[in-house]
């Protein structure tokens, strides 16, 4: 992997990968839900999604009907920190590809009558979201944890929010918010470092915004309870604890410990909840890392009147590794469950791609393989511990969404916090 930056100062990381035929390619902007406010919540998705809809060059429908003709994939996605538009293309479609996301990127329109039917689709998208109690959920559990801070935020935003904006103030946050300094262009498959950094130049070298990127400030952990109420067949639950930054060195072992306790099939609440004793189809759990702090949280969906057993034996099962640890069996299966999904991620350029576009735009900086692979192994029971105590350490956060919330309202929310 190889680190450029072009004559404006944009950065450029490129994997260059000779056994393959196929080029994956992202522009990443350091934007996303995080950076907005309560009056314009939602708006680094709309762009996102606006950035289709046609350019002085090319009509929504040119853009589709170009990769569909190279046999191409073109997309894009919000998360709450950043923003990725990307493309995977054929090695000889490269040039095609860059000259079509480059358009997109500096000359879309936001045309209003696109604007006005893009807007319904985002309100069909909040619509249906709303209709899927376990997606719900999760944004509940991340307001339950984060209160008001932005990071609580839906990417989706507000649909009075959205219906307010019009398309100077996309354009005006697009331009406040798209610059230089907080853009990275990533590139992953077979090709050649000078000829793409030449394409590059071409198509952005014009880039040249600037500006200064606003403090972002870190959220406290509230531990809260929430309860949407919604008429379901199932409860849709979420504990939420505290959890490790993406650049937190703890950040491995909080992985390790998240794959004992629910990030498979074998593990922990898997085993007892849904193998042992039938009480739930989904429940699992994962972990969040943002650039300064991160959460982790346990889902699971049952019937109203196995809500209180499924809480009761997460929070048994939360307090037996909070008391005695993983095993050694446990540390070891983990250990070879991440190696083993990181090795495979790396037989797809799209996913090389989207590993050193985060790392250098989140982090700036890179791991090699066997750097990340020594981080797993030396991994240690007294870092287990660590992470543990450092997520149980205070009250967890609760969020529900369902018909009753008998069990969940009751349940003490300091029960894990050591005495």
């Amino acid at each position: 992997m190889n680190r450029y930056t072009l004559q404006n100062g944009l950065r450029v990381v490129i994997e260059n990968i000779p056994t393959c035929r196929s080029v994956s390619f992202g522009i990443w902007v350091k934007n996303g839900s995080r950076n907005e406010t309560l009056l314009d919540n939602g708006i680094s998705h709309f762009i996102e999604h606006m950035l289709f809809k046609g350019t002085e060059q090319r009509t929504a429908k040119d853009i589709a009907d170009l990769f569909d003709g190279i046999g191409g994939n073109v997309n894009a996605f919000t998360s709450k920190e950043y923003t990725c538009y990307f493309a995977k293309v054929l090695d000889q479609h490269l040039p095609i590809a860059v000259d079509a996301l480059a358009d997109m990127f500096f000359e879309s329109q936001f045309d209003a009558g696109e604007l006005a039917k893009e807007k319904n689709v985002i309100l069909e998208e909040i619509s249906m979201y709303e209709d899927t109690p376990d997606d719900k959920v999760h944004d509940e559990a991340s307001r339950a944890s984060f209160g008001d801070h932005p990071l609580a935020y839906s990417i989706l935003g507000l649909e009075e929010r959205l219906t307010a904006m019009g398309p100077e103030d996309l354009r005006s946050y697009m331009n406040a918010h798209y610059r230089t300094d907080n853009t990275v262009i990533a590139m992953a498959g077979n090709v050649e470092d000078r000829q793409v950094l030449e394409l590059l130049e071409k198509h952005f070298g014009r880039f040249d915004r600037r500006g200064t990127s606003p403090e972002l400030h870190s959220p406290a952990f509230k531990g809260q309870y929430l309860f949407h109420k919604k008429k379901t067949e199932q409860n849709h639950l979420c504990l939420t604890f505290p959890g490790c930054s993406i650049a937190d060195p703890q950040l491995y072992a909080m992985i390790l410990l998240n794959n004992a306790i629910g990030g498979g099939m074998s593990s922990r609440l898997f085993q007892e909840i849904r193998e042992k004793r039938g009480l739930a189809y989904s429940v699992y759990s994962y972990h969040t890392s943002y650039a300064d702090t991160g959460l982790f949280t346990v889902y699971a969906g049952t019937a109203p009147k196995q809500t209180k057993d499924v809480l009761d034996l997460t929070i048994e099962q939360l307090g037996e590794i909070s008391a005695n640890g993983l095993t050694d069996s446990e540390l070891h299966r983990g250990k070879e469950q991440l190696k083993g999904s990181l090795i495979l991620s790396l037989e797809s350029t799209s996913s090389r791609m989207n590993r050193i576009g985060k790392n250098e735009l989140m982090l700036g900086r890179h791991y090699t393989i066997d750097e990340m692979l020594e981080r797993i192994d030396s991994v240690s029971m007294k870092d287990i511990k660590d992470v543990t105590g450092r997520m149980l350490e205070v009250p967890f956060a609760v969020a529900m969404v369902g018909s009753s919330d008998k069990a969940a309202a009751s349940v003490g929310r300091d029960i894990l916090v050591p005495r």
